[in-house]
């Protein structure tokens, strides 16, 4: 069987087993007989932590010299919705019009499949590589990402695993492969802002204190003035608020207390903590002599960028020779599991097309996913050359 085939039916395999956040419903089951039929070592770990779910990982690697290259990934999806509202059953994995359909299919089971079956070509065709492949896959992304990937890698940092490079299959694309290649993510703060007024009557204002008033004047100061005007790679800094809440159904009642949430995602100018004191005192400067509370919630999502280099270029020249396209370096986006993994070596990611990620009747063309399989394959014979 080529890696093309091999790929297609590992994706619609994985699919078929419907890994909701946190059940792992047999999926990494799949990945590990695989790989173990290969000859790559395989661990299976199970994280806990009092208050959220257990979570099932799995390590897995063939070869023990460097340098190790290391294919990331989740087999965890999320929720389908209303399943009858699909065109076809979100765990069916059917094919129909070019694509595959299913829950899962670009984010990213497909990327997994695509990564294993060029692996194992890789290895049909050469053995055992002069370096390592290694996976690193959790079932812990698409959830409270506590007990996935941030653990297994300090779990495999305690075993003496090293890694030089990562590959992280998610679904980087927004039209076509080959468009787009992430090298880094921006960071991700959300804060939650409570002004406590006094209650009263509309008619008789001087005996109340409305914290609808300031609530407004200090949401005005926070987005004021920009952030910052971005970077060479990050765009500018951005806040969004996301909810006001007063919960006053009368019309004649000034309310006690007013509420509202904002989230920030921010480039590598910032760290957590100094992005959290000058929000602080935009927030001071419009609150005047009113009565706030201002919490952040806790944040493992920093910026970080993978700086150009050799390994950008050896992806980007695969996946050039493969597509035609050369691919736009970017930080765009949400946050991933990158952010833990490039704690511990340069990691980039590519990935299919996202166009239907969460979304009811996600779906991948079958071609770009046996073209993202001779990808990474390019990527395996380039770095091992």
């Amino acid at each position: 069987m080529d890696a093309a085939s091999q790929a297609l039916d590992l994706c619609r395999a994985l699919i078929r087993r419907p890994s909701v956040t946190p059940a792992d419903a047999g999926a990494l089951g799949l990945i590990e007989e695989t790989l173990k039929a290969a000859g790559f070592e395989t661990h299976r770990v199970v994280f806990k932590e009092p208050g959220w779910p257990d979570t099932d990982n799995l390590y897995a690697r063939i070869g023990t010299r460097a340098p190790c290259i290391v294919f990331a990934g989740h087999t965890d999806v999320v929720p389908p919705g209303d399943a009858a509202k699909w065109r076809f059953d979100p765990f069916s994995a059917e094919i129909a019009d070019g694509m595959i359909w299913g829950r899962g299919a670009a984010d990213m089971k497909g990327g997994l499949a695509a990564a294993m079956a060029a692996s194992l070509d890789y290895i049909a065709r050469h053995g055992e590589p002069a370096g390592s492949i290694a996976f690193l896959i959790t079932g812990d992304e698409e959830g409270p990402a506590v007990n996935g990937t941030i653990k297994l890698l300090e779990w495999a940092k305690a075993r003496g695993e090293r890694f030089d490079h990562c590959v992280l299959g998610e679904p980087t694309n927004p039209d076509a492969l080959g468009d787009m290649i992430k090298i880094g993510r921006r960071g991700s703060l959300t804060g939650r802002l409570t002004v406590h007024g006094k209650q009263g009557h509309v008619g008789y204002p001087r005996l109340a204190d409305n914290p609808a008033h300031h609530i407004v004047a200090m949401l005005a100061a926070l987005r004021a003035t920009p952030l910052d005007a971005g970077t060479p790679h990050f765009d500018a800094s951005n806040l969004e608020i996301t909810t006001i809440d007063i919960g006053n159904p009368a019309t004649n009642v000034i309310p006690g207390e007013a509420r509202a949430t904002f989230n920030i995602r921010f480039n590598d100018l910032w760290t957590p903590a100094t992005l959290e004191a000058e929000i602080r005192q935009r927030v001071a400067s419009g609150a005047g002599a009113a009565r706030h509370d201002l919490v952040f919630d806790p944040t493992n999502a920093v910026a970080f960028l993978t700086e150009p280099g050799p390994f950008i270029d050896l992806v980007a020249g695969a996946i050039e020779a493969e597509t035609g396209r050369r691919p736009a370096l970017s930080t765009t986006g949400g946050t991933s599991d990158a952010r833990f993994i490039k704690n511990h070596c340069p990691v980039v990611e590519f990935g299919l097309v996202g166009k239907t990620m969460h979304a009811i009747d996600e779906r991948v063309s079958v071609a770009e996913l046996g073209q993202l399989t001779a990808i990474y394959g390019r990527v395996l014979e380039a770095y091992f050359r």
